[in-house]
C-alpha cells in the first residue's frame, strides 16, 4: 500500500526524543547484546539460518468464483468453490474465513473503535482537538446511509448440506462435520452479496469513484470505476508462528494469506473493460479482433500500443448498454485476487522481456487501464513505471513470477496491491492553469511514478513474499520502500523521493527525533506515525545498512538470498534478520536491535580532539618545547602589562644588585646535570624493542590525536569521519559501529598521523541519518542560512467592512474539501456578547496526511 504525507507533518509532530535506550553502566554491552531475547527459538519449521527448516508447512487455498457487478445498485453477489489442503501436522475442527467487508458494517469492531481524530477521515489522519470536517460528515453519513458489509447467504459442503458456521466480526468460523487430518482437503461453497463503499467518502482499499457525466453532473451512477478488493470471503492464514491469524481487521494492518490457484468469472456490463489478476481466458469473448490484434502486437512493442484508444473510451462512455458479459481469469500460486472494471478504460500495454534465465514467465504483459480524465500522464508514464520497476526488483530479489502486471488509475492518489493488478492514484487537473488548460504539478508526475513503481514492487513483497502485514507492516511496506528508493533513483538521479529532495536519510531524521513514536517492531494496527515508522524509517534503515554497514556487495546478496529463500513462502522478522546476518557473514544484531526495537535516533557529536607530540625526554630538547608551551597557555597578565606601559619599575628591577639570587637568573625550565643523568638512565633502561620503537617514534616525530566522540542520540552507529589535514589534504575512514561496544555514551579513538589536522567531520556524506549536523565538525562550523525580514501583521473581525463585500457568483452552501463544520456549544450568536477587536481566528492546521503536491513522490501517509 502507498501512503501520502508531506516533510511539514513530520515536522509538526513534536520536540526531540530524549529518551535513550542504551545508557549506564553496561550500554555498550547491552547496545551490543544478541537478539536471541527477542526472537523465536530456532525450531523444524524456521532455521537458526533464518531460511525455512526441513519440516516448514504452509496451507492450499484453491478458488472457483463465479461474481456479477449490479452498477445500478452498486452491489456484488457470489458464488464460490474453496478446496482447502490441510498441509500441517494438526488435525483441524474448524476453519477460519476472512470476511473484510464486516469492517465497514454497523457495530464493527473497526468502526465502533475509531477514535474522534480518525472517524472521518478516509486516509486515517485528523484532528486531536474538537472539529467536525464536511468530509468526515459525508463520510458518516454514507455509513449510516449504507447497508455494508459481507451478507452471507449460504455456507455449504460440497455435498450441498449447510455448515454451522459463526460471524465473529471481519472472520466467519466453520465448524467441520469430521476433522480435516494433515494432508486432507476439504471443499466448501459459500454464496454471499454485498454493497460496494463509495471510496471517495467512505475510504477503503476497494470500491467505486464516478465522475460528473456532461450536461447531468448529479447524474454519476453510470460514469464509475470500479475497483474490488477484499471482495470475496478468503481464507484465514493458518502458520506454524501463530495459529490461526484471527486478529480482527480494523482497517490498517491489511493481511497475511494463503497461496492458491483462482478461476474467477466476472459478469458486467458489456460495455466495460476488465483489469484482473491472472491471465484472461476468454478474449474472443469480451475483446475485438481489433483489440486482440493489438494485444497481439503489443508483446513485441518497444513502447506501449493502445488496446482501447482514448477516443474509443470517449465513446464507449456516452453509449452505455443493459446487455451483459463475462470475463474469465485464471491465475495459478497466487495469495489474494482483485479486479477492476468501467467503460471509461484507456487500455494500454507493452511486453517485457526478463533477462533472467530462471524465469519461469520470459515475457511479460505490462499493462495499463486508466480514464481520459488521468491524460495525457498515464499513457506517458504508467506502463513505463510498471517496466522499469520490474527490471529493478528483479536484480534485488527474483524473476517477475506471474505472466501480467498491471496498473489501474482507480482513485484520487495513494495506491493499493494485489497479485499481478495495482490500484493507483493522480491525475493532472484544469484548476492551475487559465482557460481549463489539463496541467499536472510536479508532485503529481513523480507522485504518480512513485506510487506505481511502490505498488507493482508490493506484488514481490508482500505479494510473493508473504509476510504478515497485520503483525509487522514493516516487512513489506519498509522493505518495499527501500526498493522503491532504489529504483527511483535509478530512474533520475534527482529524483525527489521524499520531502520533494533526494536523500532519504536527511529526510526520515526529523520524525526519529519527534516525541510521539513507538519501535518499528509494533503491531500495525497500534502504530503511531504510520507512514515515518512501517514505510520511511526502515527504508532509511535498510539504506544505512547497504550503503554504510556492510556495503553493496554483501548487503545485494543477502537480500536477493533472503528473497529467494522466502519466495511464496510465510517468511516472520526473525527470517529476515538471521537470513542477513547468516548470508552477509556480519553480526547485526547490534543494528537491528537499535533500529527496530528502540526509538532512540543517531546523533554522534564530537566533543573535543586533543593534540600531542612524542616526548624526546632530553631535558635540552624539552625544555624549549615547556617553555613555549607555558608561555601559549598563560600569557602575561594584564595588570603586568599596563604596569609596564605606566612606566612602573619593580622592586627587583630597581634593586637587581640587592635582591639577585640563583632563581633570578635561572628560569623554571631551564635543565639541571640532574635531569641530564635522568634522561641517561632512561634510555639505559630501554630493551632492545623499546630503544628500537623509541627510535623510531623520534625520528618520524608523528602527530598524535586523542578523540572523544559522544552517543547524543542513543542509537549506536559505525562514524564515517573526515579529516582533512594542514594543507588540504582529505582522508575518509569508516569507523565501525563496534567501537561502542563497551560504551555506548562515549568513546575516544586514538589517531597518530604523520601530518597535522585542521579540521574532522562526521557523516560528510549524510549516509547515517545524523540528526544534528551542528556538532558533527571539529571546529565547529558557522551555520549559514537566509531569512526574510520580519514584518508584523494581523487580522480584525470588522463586521461593517465585511458587510460591504458582494456576495460570490456561485452556489451557495459549496464547501470546499477540508473544511470544517460549523459547530458550537454556545448560545446562539445574537446572545453573545461582541467579539474582542483584533481577535483573531485560530483554525487548525491541514491533516498530517494531506499530500504537498509541490513536494517529491515518495511522501506516503495512510491512504
Amino acid at each position: 500500500m502507498r501512503l501520502i504525507f508531506g516533510l511539514a507533518a513530520v515536522a509538526a509532530l513534536g520536540g526531540v526524543a530524549s529518551a535513550q535506550t542504551f545508557t549506564g553502566t553496561g550500554s555498550g554491552a547491552r547496545a551490543f547484546e544478541q537478539l536471541d531475547d527477542k526472537l523465536p527459538t530456532p525450531n523444524v519449521f524456521r532455521a537458526a539460518t533464518g531460511e525455512p527448516g526441513p519440516a516448514y508447512w504452509q496451507q492450499q487455498a484453491d478458488y472457483v468464483i463465479d461474481v456479477s457487478l449490479d452498477e445500478d445498485r452498486k452491489r456484488i453477489t457470489g458464488s464460490e468453490t474453496i478446496l482447502y489442503t490441510n498441509n500441517s501436522p494438526h488435525t483441524l475442527r474448524y476453519l477460519w474465513v476472512q470476511l473484510d467487508q464486516n469492517r465497514f458494517a454497523v457495530g464493527s469492531l473497526a468502526r465502533m473503535s475509531e477514535t474522534s481524530a480518525t472517524s472521518g477521515s478516509r486516509r486515517s489522519g485528523g484532528s486531536s482537538s474538537d472539529r467536525l470536517a464536511y468530509g468526515t460528515l459525508a463520510r458518516q453519513n454514507a455509513l449510516k446511509d449504507g447497508d455494508h458489509g459481507f451478507k452471507i447467504e449460504a455456507v455449504l459442503d460440497r455435498r450441498g448440506r449447510e455448515l454451522d458456521h459463526t460471524i465473529v466480526d471481519t472472520h466467519m468460523r466453520i465448524d467441520l462435520p469430521e476433522p480435516l487430518r494433515s494432508g486432507d482437503t476439504f471443499e466448501l461453497d459459500i454464496d454471499w452479496t454485498f454493497n460496494i463503499i463509495d471510496e471517495s467518502v467512505v475510504g477503503g482499499r476497494g470500491g467505486y469513484e464516478c465522475f460528473p457525466t456532461g450536461e447531468a453532473p448529479d447524474n454519476q451512477d453510470k460514469d464509475c470505476i470500479y475497483f474490488l478488493a477484499q471482495w470475496f470471503p478468503r481464507m484465514t492464514a493458518f502458520s506454524d508462528y501463530e495459529g490461526w491469524h484471527n486478529k480482527a481487521f480494523l482497517g490498517r494492518g491489511e493481511f497475511t494469506l494463503e497461496f492458491g490457484n483462482y478461476d474467477v468469472s466476472i459478469t458486467v456490463p458489456a460495455d466495460h473493460i476488465v483489469a484482473s489478476t491472472g491471465e484472461l481466458q476468454n478474449p474472443n469473448d469480451v475483446l475485438t479482433a481489433e483489440q486482440r490484434d493489438r494485444l497481439e502486437d503489443a508483446k513485441d512493442s518497444s513502447n506501449p500500443i493502445f488496446i482501447v484508444t482514448p477516443e474509443e473510451a470517449a465513446e464507449n462512455e456516452k453509449e452505455g448498454t443493459d446487455n451483459r458479459r463475462t470475463w474469465r481469469f485464471k491465475a495459478d500460486n497466487v495469495r489474494d485476487f482483485a479486479w477492476s472494471s468501467s467503460r471509461k478504460f484507456i487500455w494500454d500495454a507493452q511486453g517485457f522481456e526478463q533477462e533472467w534465465e530462471n524465469a519461469e514467465y520470459q515475457s511479460v504483459m505490462a499493462m495499463s487501464f486508466y480514464p481520459n480524465e488521468a491524460e495525457p500522464i498515464w499513457s506517458k508514464y504508467s506502463t513505463e513505471s510498471v517496466i522499469h520497476t520490474m527490471e529493478v526488483y528483479s536484480k534485488f530479489s527474483f524473476p517477475y513470477p506471474y505472466p501480467t502486471a498491471i496498473s489501474v488509475n482507480a482513485w484520487e492518489r495513494g495506491g493499493m496491491e494485489y497479485p499481478m493488478i495495482t490500484f493507483n492514484g493522480y491525475r493532472p487537473n484544469t484548476e492551475d492553469a487559465p482557460d481549463g488548460e489539463i496541467t499536472y504539478s510536479r508532485g503529481i508526475k513523480y507522485g504518480l511514478i512513485g506510487v506505481i513503481i511502490h505498488e507493482i514492487g508490493h506484488i514481490y513483497f508482500p505479494m510473493t513474499v508473504n509476510s504478515d502485514e497485520r503483525q509487522w507492516t514493516w516487512m513489506d511496506e519498509g522493505l518495499n520502500t527501500f526498493l522503491e528508493y532504489v529504483a527511483e533513483l535509478e530512474w533520475e538521479e534527482k529524483y525527489p523521493a521524499f520531502g520533494g529532495e533526494v536523500n532519504l536519510l536527511d529526510y526520515i531524521t526529523g520524525y526519529m527525533t519527534s516525541t510521539n513514536q513507538v519501535p518499528i517492531m509494533t503491531q500495525s494496527d497500534s502504530i503511531l506515525q504510520f507512514g515515518p515508522n512501517a514505510y520511511s524509517k526502515p527504508a532509511a534503515s535498510l539504506v544505512v545498512l547497504r550503503e554504510t554497514v556492510l556495503g553493496r556487495e554483501l548487503f545485494d546478496a543477502a537480500f536477493r538470498e533472503y528473497s529467494r529463500r522466502w519466495a511464496f513462502k510465510r517468511p516472520t522478522p526473525a527470517d529476515f534478520f538471521r537470513s542477513m546476518e547468516e548470508t552477509s557473514g556480519v553480526d547485526l544484531d547490534w543494528f537491528f536491535r537499535g533500529w527496530y526495537y528502540t526509538t532512540d535516533h543517531v546523533d554522534i557529536a564530537i566533543a573535543d580532539i586533543r593534540e600531542y607530540r612524542i616526548s624526546t625526554q632530553d631535558p635540552d630538547i624539552e625544555s624549549e618545547f615547556e617553555r613555549e608551551e607555558h608561555s601559549e597557555t598563560h600569557p602575561e597578565p594584564l595588570a603586568v602589562k599596563r604596569n609596564r606601559e605606566e612606566g612602573i619599575r619593580t622592586r627587583l628591577q630597581r634593586r637587581r644588585n640587592q635582591l639577585s639570587d640563583f632563581y633570578t637568573e635561572q628560569d623554571r625550565f631551564e635543565p639541571t646535570n640532574k635531569d641530564r643523568n635522568d634522561y641517561k638512565k632512561f634510555l639505559e633502561g630501554l630493551d632492545t624493542a623499546e630503544r628500537a620503537i623509541f627510535d623510531r617514534a623520534q625520528e618520524e616525530d608523528p602527530f598524535v590525536y586523542f578523540m572523544d566522540f559522544r552517543n547524543v542520540g542513543g542509537l549506536v552507529m559505525p562514524i564515517p569521519l573526515l579529516i582533512t589535514y594542514e594543507g588540504g589534504e582529505e582522508e575518509f575512514m569508516m569507523i565501525p559501529a563496534e567501537i561502542w561496544r563497551r560504551d555506548a555514551e562515549g568513546v575516544t579513538k586514538l589517531f597518530i598521523t604523520d601530518k597535522a589536522i585542521a579540521s574532522v567531520q562526521i557523516d560528510p556524506y549524510h549516509e547515517i541519518a545524523d540528526a544534528d549536523k551542528n556538532n558533527n565538525s571539529f571546529p565547529r562550523k558557522v551555520t549559514r542560512s537566509r531569512f526574510d525580514l520580519y514584518r508584523s501583521s494581523g487580522s480584525s473581525n470588522n463586521q461593517m467592512a465585511d458587510a460591504l463585500v458582494e456576495l460570490d457568483e456561485g452556489e451557495k452552501g459549496e464547501a470546499a474539501e477540508g473544511e470544517d463544520v460549523p459547530l458550537t456549544d454556545e448560545p446562539r450568536e445574537e446572545d453573545q456578547p461582541a467579539a474582542t477587536e483584533n481577535e483573531e481566528d485560530a483554525g487548525d492546521g491541514e491533516d498530517e496526511a494531506e499530500e504537498n503536491d509541490d513536494e517529491g513522490a515518495s511522501d506516503d501517509e495512510d491512504r
